[in-house]
């Protein structure tokens, strides 16, 4: 039996799509999918050979491996946001650069936070685990406005370990040009001008520190078969963090947890950026480029 659930989450708003079956997410059983989140700064000397690591993972396995570069910690002068100390905490990271491969505990780990060297072989073997969690997005953005609206689509496969999951939508930011510390042990992401090109920096969490609680009222588990259809709405600003926003350098990783740890699986989504003002109307080209990145 399919259930949908109902729910508002703070200043970000979401709730159960109207719909009996699932419009986009897949209903097969999968393997999971690998995210990394890597945590990084400006004056890190070493973290854009960790950026290089999981570039080229991503390359070699699309729709598979997901990054996402949360700015934290002493070496991040800027590009901080007010989720990266608390993912940080629990990782039991003790130098940069670090990550955590599916927040996952590895055998003969201690804590989930990975060296960099790390990267490729625990996500392998992610890859090679079985998930009874499917999880997709859909989404666009309203040029005119800025409002971003995000459809995600989770389906249980098999029944949960738990009765309560978790779903985390993460908002990214491409292409963003600024300083970088060691940035010569990644030269694909220099600028012809000396600057760094960061990739996939997080800007912010639209469902929270730890996401939005999944679960069906009555069960111990989230059994099998169980639908979960979320829509979710927010205003992008012009600035995160000593970023510009352009609309189109943003997507989405949305992924599913078991508690404030475990990753089970996840997914990328770029949005469709909607209601662009035709270029005759803009004052110059430099200000579509500054609004919308194209």
């Amino acid at each position: 039996m399919k259930k949908l659930v109902l729910s508002i989450l703070g200043l970000v708003a979401g709730f159960a799509v109207v719909a009996q079956t699932p419009q986009f997410v897949s209903t097969e059983p999968a393997n999971r999918n690998v995210i990394i989140e890597e945590y990084t700064g400006i004056n890190c000397g070493y973290c854009p050979d960790g950026h290089r690591i999981v570039r080229e993972y991503m390359e070699a396995n699309p729709g598979r491996v997901f990054g996402i570069n949360i700015h934290q910690g002493g070496f991040a002068a800027m590009y901080t946001t007010q989720w990266g100390n608390a993912l940080a905490n629990q990782t039991g990271l003790e130098g940069y650069p670090a990550g955590t491969v599916n927040r996952h505990l590895f055998p003969g780990g201690g804590v989930t936070a990975l060296s960099r060297a790390d990267f490729v072989s625990c996500g392998n073997q992610i890859k090679e685990m079985s998930s009874f969690v499917n999880v997709a997005a859909q989404a666009s953005i309203d040029a005119a406005t800025r409002t971003l609206t995000v459809n995600v689509e989770v389906y249980y496969t098999g029944n949960a370990e738990t009765g309560s999951n978790y779903l985390n939508v993460a908002l990214l930011q491409d292409s963003v040009i600024g300083p970088q510390g060691g940035a010569s042990s990644n030269p694909a992401q220099v600028t012809a001008d000396g600057q760094y090109i960061h990739m996939h920096m997080l800007r912010d969490l639209l469902t929270g520190q730890w996401g939005e609680a999944l679960s069906v009222e009555g069960s111990a588990v989230i059994p099998q078969g169980t639908l979960f259809q979320k829509t979710y709405t927010y205003t992008i600003p012009e600035y995160m963090s000593d970023a510009l926003v352009k609309l189109s350098q943003l997507h989405l990783v949305v992924f599913v947890t078991k508690d404030h740890q475990e990753i089970y699986t996840g997914s990328e989504c770029k949005p469709t950026v909607l209601n662009i003002p035709a270029l005759g109307a803009m004052s110059t080209t430099l200000e579509a480029e500054n609004i919308y990145g194209c």
